[in-house]
């Protein structure tokens, strides 16, 4: 992935709250010079449709813009707190991400700030002294502009405000985050992946535990990005094979080995700088090379509906639904090998794999373990996993998913009192394993 780094500050800009507002009052900043030099530059007061108040007029204006900006500016602040507070208790403190990035909620702030800001330079500029005349129209004009226009936008936060806590819309941004994951599934575009009956283990030199150099992380924190191909880079320059011992997700200690290098004679102090360089290591987890983060937040929003102090099995029904949607795009993409091989067909880079296996545990383990007392909850678990069945041929995802599928329907025995309601579960779990046969056959 290029420019990790950049990608990586980029996000940081994009969850924050003063950025953009922050780009918005500059921008007001050089529109008050702007109108307020074009008022000194050209005589508008022939101009019929702009503003033909005096300077009383022209204050009172400015001033009750002003105030009115400021006071909207707290309340529309104080709303989104609380919206905020409200995700993170209704959903987990983990889609507070989601809200920050919200650039609807970073707009209004910075439309209102900004409109402000241009008031107060206006009225600073108005003066009546010893004959001394001037009243900028153009600009008290443009300041009538933006307050109709932050009428608009106070509208829209308002609308907005109610949208965003909804659980439909919270889902749609957490399976795009997984969707989008997915296609940066890590770490498919490190060199070249090897053939499927390549005997790639042999190329692994028999010494290398022995002359291996450690290369240990500096910091505590969770290990958000790797710059892929300046890895490969590094490694094809000193000709060097790289095991990498972590992968984006993990929480990393300080001191911990973060790869091993061989030969290890070739390792010096430069070498250890630019390694460490490349991992880009953070106080949270993020979704940009780890998949893993946006299912554990559709499965912290799931279990969290089903516990018995909110009880909401529909909430967990519809993370059940974008699982599966996420799932059935994953099979459909090759998993890479954890040998990645330069162009020269020379094996530089090992890394921990991601395998399926994994990924359906992520998915479904805590929701089968929570809601095997909760029927519909139950039977739309094993619909999910048949919907998945039918996106893949692949044998091994479909012993993953039928692992899954018998742990689900042994767990409604004793979960289900009802015996009718273990009779449609086990009717649903017979469709699942028709389902992976003929997928099987297919």
């Amino acid at each position: 992935m290029k420019n990790v780094k950049l990608i990586k500050v980029w996000d940081a800009l994009h969850t924050s709250y003063w950025f953009l507002p922050g780009i918005l009052a500059i921008s007001s900043i050089i529109l008050a010079v702007v109108t307020l030099t074009l008022d000194h530059i050209i005589d508008f007061n022939d101009w019929d449709w702009l503003y033909a108040g005096g300077p009383e007029g022209s204050r009172a204006v400015l001033s009750a813009i002003a105030s009115s900006m400021i006071s909207v500016t707290a309340t529309s602040f104080s709303i989104t707190i609380v919206a905020m507070q409200l995700a993170s208790s209704t959903f987990g403190p983990r889609l507070l991400r989601n809200f920050m990035k919200d650039t609807g909620n970073q707009i209004v702030l910075g439309v209102f700030i900004g409109t402000f800001i241009y008031s107060l330079l206006v009225l600073r500029a108005i003066y009546n002294e010893d004959f001394d005349l001037f009243v900028p129209h153009l600009s008290v004009t443009v300041g009538l502009a933006l307050a109709i226009l932050s009428i608009g936008v106070l509208i829209y936060f308002i609308h907005h405000a109610s949208t965003i806590i909804q659980v439909s819309h919270v889902l749609q941004s957490v399976s795009d985050d997984l969707d989008k994951a997915i296609e940066r599934l890590f770490p498919e575009k490190i060199g070249v992946n090897p053939q499927v009956n390549q005997p790639y283990r042999e190329d692994v030199p028999p010494d290398f535990s022995l002359q291996a150099y450690p290369i240990k992380n500096n910091k505590n924190g969770y290990l958000q990005a790797i710059n892929d191909e300046k890895l490969m880079e590094i490694a094809r320059q000193y000709d060097l094979l790289v095991h990498v011992k972590f992968r984006p997700g993990n929480f990393v200690v300080k001191g911990s080995e973060l790869v091993m290098v061989w030969p290890g004679v070739r390792v010096n102090n430069k070498l250890k700088q630019q390694l460490q360089q490349i991992f880009i290591i953070g106080k949270e987890r993020t979704e940009q090379q780890d998949i893993e983060f946006p299912i554990q937040q559709l499965v912290e929003i799931a279990l969290r509906a089903i516990s018995p102090g909110i009880n909401d099995p529909f909430t967990a029904i519809r993370c059940i639904d974008r699982l599966s949607a996420g799932l059935c795009y994953l099979v459909q993409r090759q998993f890479p090998s954890p040998y990645r091989y330069d162009y020269d067909n020379q094996l530089r880079v090992m890394v921990p794999s991601l395998d399926f296996e994994g990924i359906v545990d992520q998915a479904f383990n805590q929701i089968r373990q929570y809601s095997n007392s909760d029927a519909a909850v139950t039977i739309r678990l094993l619909e999910a996993i048949a919907l998945v069945a039918t996106h893949t041929k692949n044998p091994h995802h479909r012993e993953v998913l039928r692992r899954h599928a018998d742990m689900i329907e042994r767990g409604s025995h004793e979960g289900l009192p009802e015996s009718q309601d273990r009779k449609d579960v086990y009717r649903k779990y017979d469709d699942v394993i028709q389902s992976l046969a003929a997928n099987y056959e297919m």
